[in-house]
């Protein structure tokens, strides 16, 4: 198998204190790498450490199979990326800042530039100055100037914030495209759990600089629990009817109408035939499973650093 990325160690200190602290993670090549974390968790740290932005205080990065060392620069033209929040210079057109992007990557193409706005739905503006733009189109921009030289490796920091809904799931189709189709292999941050959810092959997730966990997306998936969610205002009762008629003893009053019965070798049905005898008023009964989102907050509370 071959890796794209693979740090071992990394550790950025400011002033004293860890910011990231012995991070091991591994990006395979031709996928998509889903990285979440809160505000703060070293994300974009990390992001800027494989770019050369800043340096590591300790620990080794590997790039494409070759260590990244101080003076390492040649690679960047195998790189795309868009870090934080995105910067152009405003006076120039949105044409005239992919012409500059282009001319100091050394990347010749025509057609590159419009080919990179029509694909991220900028096909009417290049004219038009960024300071003109809206926080989802400025977001947009900073996505074709990272995809336009159509690199091997694409790192893209919190791209769908800003964008409505219509264009949060343009960008997906955008990111799925790019990984399929050119063989981009992909890191995404992002605050909403459940586009990473879509897209995400391997799923690391960073707590307080650290790296609790790095898996893939069907592994975790396969992880999670399955269950019945009950909904009804008459909670208390069902939870009787439960215990003394179904024998089930594997449930979670969730909240003021929601039971979770993870005792899934009781055919819903049956439960849901048991209830109704019992003259319980059910509102919703359906068979689920755990969503990222849910796994992803429960890694965040409850674990703890490992050294």
């Amino acid at each position: 198998m071959n890796f794209v990325v693979q740090t071992r160690n990394l550790t950025k200190t400011y002033q004293g204190h860890d910011v990231v602290t012995n991070v091991t993670m591994n990006i395979r090549q031709g996928e998509i790498y889903g990285f979440l974390g809160p505000n703060g968790a070293g994300k974009s740290t990390i992001m800027k450490m494989l770019t050369n932005m800043i340096k590591p205080s300790h620990g080794e990065i590997t790039l494409f199979g070759k260590p990244l060392k101080h003076d390492s620069f040649e690679f960047l033209k195998r790189i795309g990326s868009m870090i934080e929040y995105p910067i152009f210079y405003e006076k120039m057109t949105a044409l005239e800042n992919l012409e500059l992007h282009c001319a100091y990557m050394g990347y010749h193409d025509p057609n590159g530039i419009r080919e990179a706005l029509e694909q991220v739905g900028l096909e009417n503006v290049e004219n038009k100055r960024p300071k003109e733009f809206s926080l989802g189109m400025r977001q947009r921009l900073c996505v074709a100037r990272a995809i336009i030289t159509k690199p091997e490796f694409l790192i893209l920091d919190e791209p769908i914030n800003g964008l409505d809904p219509a264009g949060i799931k343009a960008m997906r189709q955008l990111f799925k495209m790019l990984n399929k189709e050119y063989g981009m292999t992909l890191l995404i941050s992002s605050h909403i759990i459940g586009e990473i959810e879509q897209i995400a092959d391997t799923i690391g997730v960073i707590k307080s600089g650290r790296l609790i966990e790095e898996e893939p997306m069907d592994t975790i998936k396969a992880r999670n629990t399955e269950y019945i969610e009950i909904v009804t205002s008459q909670q208390r009762k069902a939870a009787m009817v439960l215990h003394d008629k179904l024998g089930i003893d594997n449930f979670k009053v969730i909240d003021e109408q929601g039971i979770r019965v993870y005792a899934t070798d009781v055919p819903q049905s049956t439960i849901s035939k048991t209830l109704i005898l019992e003259d319980i008023n059910i509102e919703s009964i359906d068979r689920k499973r755990t969503t990222l989102e849910e796994y992803f907050i429960k890694k965040v509370e409850l674990d703890q650093p490992v050294n």
